[in-house]
């Protein structure tokens, strides 16, 4: 019996050569539209698919396939008597191999077009032949994907073109392709329809959809995850562009896992200066609402490793905010990655090959800049120039995911809870201290001044020791000298204390005290803040509270 196969493709790469090599081989080759125009220009004999309906293309191309002499064509078992009796009594021509990719949803969502014009690109037809070909494999081939066109031509030429000859593992990958190619279409219009695609989940509603579909497509597999011997892949979502779908890498090693978690994080840091401080309530004294508007500083540096900032500070240039945050943690940023939020210029970039990095990210360079870096091979230098996603992120659990907003709110209040106010430029470095306490694992505890995190610490199960830490750390740094943000070296002690989440006790208060801090800013709520607050007053230190916390796992 004559094999037949549908071909109906939108992505024409390499279809002309696969339906001229089934039609050297006898096979009927069915088609509509642009692909039957596609494979007839090319002087192939292409058998319209209505011809075999016996119903005509209607409804502007919405219906061609959707037609029961297609379906059972393809859905026919062929072993099944019963099945091949109906075939023959229905005239019904076997379909023997279906070869269809989809419209392109993924790319017209991200268009921003109109609703009615992007649900024209919801393929209806196209997913319902392979869903039916891909359920019946072991009589239909099925493809999705032009990648396996040469290997379905080797397995015919192998089996003499019998599909019923060819392995059963071929057949049922290329099904398990359809379901997974379906299954992120279905989710992306999901998304689009529900309105989740680049909208945050409604304040009025905690209801969450009750299916997580995220249609995640394979980007690059990895050479190995956290560790050698563990395989790993980024997968990006197909229906919106993230940070990491618009960063490109100029230069270097391919990005590990590790660096891709980092630089993940370095950027949202290096991002936050510019979008977390447009929201802050109108008690914030007015210093710190310039700071906002990045009057005094207009650039910041952040320095990561192992997922954590290891020294974050702003400058009036690129060079003295990376010498800044530089200086927090020298031996840290060995082997770390720095995110900046401008442009980087030729003087940053001389500064910054003096230490060893795995990656700088920003959202472009000089072209001097660029020629430094170019002497050092490895280095990876990547060009981000779409901010982060605002909405939702997610965190994988054994058997599961956990879904929540992204912390996009730097504070809700702005409550001084002591008898002594902060000073305006005290309230300057709370507002930054905060905006890198955000990417710091809790507890998280950091020492500010002149706009640098002089003291990280994070990550400990109590809140004393990052406390005694990171005042240890500035201490250390104000003993010797730090520069002001017009480049001048004090030795005068750091004041204030950031703290991502409520103090249990009063010993943060007491222990900053000794260290010479004299404002603290956290966001409060723990039954024994009066407790604190006493502290506070007896001390002489100002305190203010935010209301939010900002816990990080």
């Amino acid at each position: 019996m004559k094999k037949r196969a549908l071909i109906s493709v939108f992505y024409k790469d390499g279809v002309l050569e696969l339906a001229q090599y089934l039609s050297s081989k006898g096979w009927e080759i069915l088609s509509t539209g642009g692909t039957k125009k596609h494979l007839a220009d090319a002087g192939l004999a292409v058998t319209d698919v209505s011809s075999v309906t016996g119903f005509p293309e209607c409804l502007d191309g919405r219906v061609k396939t959707l037609h029961p002499k297609v379906h059972a064509g393809i859905l026919a078992i062929r072993t099944n008597k019963e099945h091949v009796k109906t075939m023959k009594e229905l005239d019904v021509p076997p379909i023997d191999l279906v070869c269809v990719n989809l419209y392109p949803f993924f790319e017209k969502v991200q268009a921003n077009l109109s609703f009615e014009t992007t649900i024209e690109f919801i393929d209806i037809g196209g997913p319902t032949m392979l869903r039916s070909a891909a359920k019946n494999h072991q009589d239909v081939l099925v493809l999705t994907e032009a990648t396996d066109y040469q290997e379905v031509i080797s397995a015919l030429d192998a089996s003499e073109q019998e599909v019923s000859r060819i392995p059963c593992d071929l057949k049922r990958r290329l099904a398990g392709k359809v379901f997974n190619l379906t299954s992120a279409y279905d989710a992306a219009v999901a998304r689009f329809m529900l309105g989740e695609a680049g909208k945050p989940v409604s304040e009025n509603s905690s209801q969450w959809p009750q299916f997580y579909t995220v249609p995640y497509t394979l980007s690059q597999s990895l050479r190995y995850g956290e560790n050698g011997h563990q395989q790993a892949a980024l997968y990006l979502t197909g229906d919106t562009t993230g940070a990491f779908g618009g960063m490109k890498q100029i230069q270097g090693k391919a990005l590990s896992y590790n660096n891709m978690r980092d630089l993940d994080i370095a950027w949202k840091a290096a991002c936050a200066y510019d979008e977390l401080l447009v929201d802050l309530p109108k008690e914030v004294p007015a210093e710190a609402q310039l700071a906002q508007q990045k009057a005094a500083a207009p650039v910041i540096c952040v320095a990561l490793k192992h997922n954590t900032p290891c020294g974050a500070a702003v400058g009036k240039t690129v060079l003295a905010a990376y010498n800044r945050a530089h200086l927090v943690d020298p031996v840290s940023i060995f082997g770390g990655i720095v995110g900046c939020n401008v442009k980087i210029d030729r003087p940053a970039a001389e500064e910054m090959i003096k230490t060893f990095l795995e990656v700088v990210v920003a959202p472009d360079f000089d072209d001097d800049a660029l020629k430094v870096f170019s002497t050092k091979k490895n280095l990876r230098i990547v060009k981000a120039d779409i901010k982060p996603n605002s909405f939702t992120e997610s965190l994988s659990v054994d058997g599961g995911v956990l879904v929540q907003e992204r912390d996009n709110k730097l504070f809700s209040q702005w409550k001084v809870v002591t008898e002594k106010q902060p000073t305006a430029e005290q309230a300057a470095e709370m507002v930054f201290g905060m905006t890198i306490a955000l990417f710091v694992k809790s507890n998280a505890i950091l020492i500010v001044k002149d706009r640098i995190a002089l003291g990280i610490a994070g990550g400990q199960v109590n809140r004393i020791w990052p406390t005694e830490q990171s005042l240890a750390r500035a201490k250390d740094l104000t003993d010797k000298g730090t520069p002001d943000l017009n480049g001048k070296i004090t030795t005068t002690p750091a004041t204030v204390l950031v703290s991502d989440a409520f103090f249990p006790f009063a010993d943060v208060v007491e222990t900053a005290a000794k260290y010479g801090i004299t404002a603290i800013v956290q966001p409060g709520g723990s039954i024994r803040d009066q407790e604190s607050i006493d502290m506070a007053n007896k001390l002489g230190i100002s305190m203010v509270f935010t209301g939010t916390r900002h816990f990080k796992h």
